[in-house]
């Protein structure tokens, strides 16, 4: 009569899934392939890409050579793109996270007429693409005389709804009325709990949603492509499209290998942020997903 108790699968025990196993590791390669082709052609020459196997190494390793070349081509402008698009993260992403950082928590701690409307405004905003909004943004930035300026591109990048959205529903479980109340009562005021309180208990949060804007921004093409005429306030993603247009002119000399170099090292800082907020950025994924 033990048999069968003993055959009975534990509920806490993890199941192996062969399939689920399979499409993990065809999802890895499918990711990691294109780092793969990146890195190794980074390592060729411009002779070199159109002459080797694009997933291994050629004859020559001109890594060091391409670096020097990308830095320093055109008067060094990939290190002003690269400047350009520090700037645009700083100001619009930090700029955004912060915006949405004090209206999620207002939407989430404090009751108003039309939060109801408010609520749905948001959701609308965060189904509508960016780029349905860029020529209308275009025309208007137009009349203000603010295209071709850093402005065109930092001041629309301050807008993040989804972020607003993410703060709104992580604030609603992760910073307790009760302690907001108590904090009333000891005479603290409003924004003195807001940063000296809510804001640590909302920090996974707050990470997420600067990932999130980051990366966005960072990767950000056509808004500048229709904002900015003048390279020199490009930023990385223009540029370097900028530069493979460049190689495909009539009578232009092939730069293919600075491209490839170039687009190597744009990934590198994106990377390194993910790396070191990794834990802030788990936490604030799984958060809420437990209700106490």
């Amino acid at each position: 009569m033990a048999a069968p108790a003993l055959l009975r699968r534990d509920p806490m025990r993890p199941r192996n899934s062969k399939v689920l196993l399979l499409v993990m590791v065809l999802y890895g390669i499918y990711t990691l392939v294109p780092l793969a082709w990146l890195l190794i052609n980074s390592t060729k020459t411009q002779a070199g890409l159109f002459s080797s196997f694009g997933l291994w190494f050629a004859g020559d390793f001109a890594f060091v050579d391409n670096l020097v070349a990308t830095l320093t081509y055109q008067d060094g402008i990939f290190l002003r793109w690269l400047g350009n698009t520090l700037l645009y993260v700083a100001l619009g992403a930090g700029g955004a996270t912060f915006l949405a950082t004090l209206a999620g928590y207002g939407m989430a701690k404090y009751g108003f007429p039309g939060r109801r409307a408010v609520f749905a405004i948001v959701l609308g905003a965060v189904a509508v693409p960016g780029t349905a909004l860029a020529v209308p943004t275009f025309l208007l930035f137009s009349e203000l005389g603010l295209t071709n300026t850093p402005w065109a591109v930092i001041i629309p990048s301050l807008v993040s709804p989804f972020g607003l959205y993410l703060i709104w529903v992580y604030a609603s479980d992760a910073v307790p009325t009760e302690l907001l109340e108590a904090a009333r009562m000891d005479g603290a005021g409003e924004f003195r709990t807001f940063f000296t309180i809510s804001m640590r208990l909302l920090i996974p949060g707050i990470v997420t949603v600067l990932l999130f804007t980051v990366v966005a921004t960072w990767n950000n093409y056509f808004l500048p492509l229709i904002m900015l005429s003048d390279p020199a306030w490009y930023p990385l993603t223009v540029g370097l499209n900028q530069w493979s247009a460049q190689s495909i002119g009539a009578g232009s000399e092939p730069i293919y290998n600075l491209v490839i170099m170039g687009s190597l090292l744009t990934i590198i800082p994106i990377i390194v942020a993910f790396l070191l907020l990794q834990r802030f950025w788990q936490s604030g994924l799984s958060a809420g997903s437990v209700k106490q």
